[in-house]
């Protein structure tokens, strides 16, 4: 059993993943689409790139990670529908995607969230030096979203799937009972927080770009962690929250509810009751570490190679 990947560079997660299975899989992996008995494709809006001719003989898995039905449009359809064509199985993140491709295929969908890899993410135990490291207020109360929350299109709307409008009223109503609070941002497409902060004086630290390294280290020296999304995957930082030990409460988007305590997970009109429980969270995660977390996905793949 042989598996092609079609590889994205674009600088997403999803490139790490890719990156990490042929590295810890290299046995059952292919570099040459011909060569394999199962195509992968691991973003969806990649299926262009491959020539229909090479996987029309071929097992074809392809992984949804989420829709968003508010952006479904007769265009989006259309291209689901002439992917379908070529799809065989599916695989998806989380069980709410999966209910929502029920109401598209009738394909077989397998729930397998992407492993976590225990040593690029894991707890640290000097978090005032991380604060020195990074200029970060030592006294401050730190919040943190490391996801991008606006629109690639005009890049000043919100992209409303992360929740960056929720985000932004719940630090707002926080603030109100402890002043100390300021927030820590990484990653692209931040501008609608950033300037939402300035506008509401809410002091903030922004680092663009950074590697997992630094990454790791961002999230050991937070006191909280908001996921506001709407729609989700994982999303990713859920996983990564759980294994560094970084208090986290989330909307119950993606897999928040397989990882997280029931009291961490809130509705926006009650995010003040929702509690961070780090050992509930810690002890979900370790059924994902490498290598325990790609037993699944070989498994899917072994009975993809046999139907």
């Amino acid at each position: 059993m042989k598996i092609f990947i079609n590889n994205i560079n674009e600088n997403w997660v999803v490139d790490n993943v890719i990156s990490e299975w042929s590295d810890f899989q290299a046995e059952i992996t292919s570099n040459q689409i011909k060569d394999a008995d199962i195509v992968w494709i691991i973003a969806p809006w990649t299926w262009r790139k491959l020539q229909k001719r090479k996987i029309k003989d071929k097992k074809v898995v392809c992984t949804i990670h989420h829709i968003d039905f508010e952006k479904f449009d007769d265009k989006e359809k259309l291209d689901f529908y002439k992917r379908d064509k070529f799809v065989d199985f599916y695989h998806t993140v989380s069980f709410k995607t999966k209910e929502q491709l029920e109401t598209l295929t009738n394909k077989k969908i397998y729930v397998i969230p992407f492993w976590i890899n225990q040593d690029i993410f894991f707890d640290i135990d000097n978090k005032l030096k991380l604060r020195e490291k990074y200029g970060i207020n030592k006294d401050a109360y730190i919040i943190g979203t490391f996801q991008r929350d606006t629109e690639g299109s005009d890049l000043k709307s919100p992209k409303l799937s992360k929740g960056p409008d929720r985000f932004l009223k719940i630090v707002i109503e926080m603030q109100k009972q402890n002043p100390n609070i300021e927030v820590l941002l990484t990653g692209k497409r931040r501008n609608y927080l950033i300037e939402n902060f300035k506008k509401n004086n809410i002091p903030f630290y922004y680092f663009e770009m950074v590697d997992y390294k630094d990454l790791n280290e961002l999230y050991n020296l937070l006191d909280l962690y908001i996921v506001a999304s709407r729609v989700e995957g994982g999303p990713r930082s859920i996983f990564e929250c759980a294994i560094t030990n970084t208090p986290i409460i989330s909307t119950d988007v993606g897999f928040a509810s397989v990882i997280l305590s029931p009291k961490s997970i809130y509705m926006i009109d009650n995010f003040q009751l929702a509690e961070s429980d780090e050992q509930y969270a810690r002890e979900k995660v370790l059924e994902y570490e490498i290598p325990k977390g790609f037993e699944p996905f070989i498994k899917m793949f072994e009975e993809v190679y046999e139907n």
